[in-house]
């Protein structure tokens, strides 16, 4: 079955779903759902993620050079979902949805409580790339859950991130496989 080429990352799925969560000016909190991320750099530590223009989300990295990415499991999917509506700029979606701010370690935007991970970011660059803005993040502080590591890598089967496979629709990993 042959996509239309604008279709191709429907295919790339399922995703990593995070939530962003940015800061304005005048300090008012805002998040938001991505699945357009990924890591870029180890050294140095860099994670990119794409944004339509306009994105309150967007204007606030732009306007304060900070973010955190949240990496939400299935409990918070939800209280995710609320926060992809539209609200007016100005208003905090951790509020409107029900999630809890948590004080970050390095940056002023919160992180958002009962996530699985955080990564505290400063705005290293970001470039227009067709018909969204790709920013990229350094990460200057990373964190995870307690007990939610094994052999060095996200235990996936009890963290259960959330996966976007495309618009209400998602997934969790079920079962680790190796070859």
């Amino acid at each position: 079955m042959e996509l239309e080429p604008k279709n191709f990352y429907k295919i790339l799925a399922p995703r990593p779903a995070v939530l962003i969560s940015t800061i304005d000016r005048e300090g008012r909190a805002n998040a938001a759902p991505f699945s357009f991320v990924m890591p870029v750099s180890t050294s140095p530590p860099l994670v990119a993620a794409a944004f339509a223009p306009g994105r309150h989300t967007l204007l606030n990295i732009r306007e304060t050079k900070e973010f955190v990415v949240n990496i939400p499991p299935r409990k918070l999917l939800d209280r995710l979902w609320k926060c992809s509506k539209s609200f007016p700029r100005g208003t905090s979606e951790i509020t409107e949805s029900g999630l809890k701010e948590r004080k970050s370690n390095i940056v002023k935007p919160v992180k958002i409580e009962g996530c699985i991970g955080w990564f505290e970011c400063r705005l290293w660059d970001e470039k227009d790339v067709g018909d969204h803005v790709l920013v990229i993040g350094e990460v200057l502080g990373a964190e995870v859950e307690e007990g939610l590591m094994k052999d060095g890598n996200l235990d996936v089967e009890k963290a259960k991130p959330l996966m976007h496979i495309g618009g209400r629709d998602f997934a969790v990993p079920g079962k680790v496989i190796n070859p």
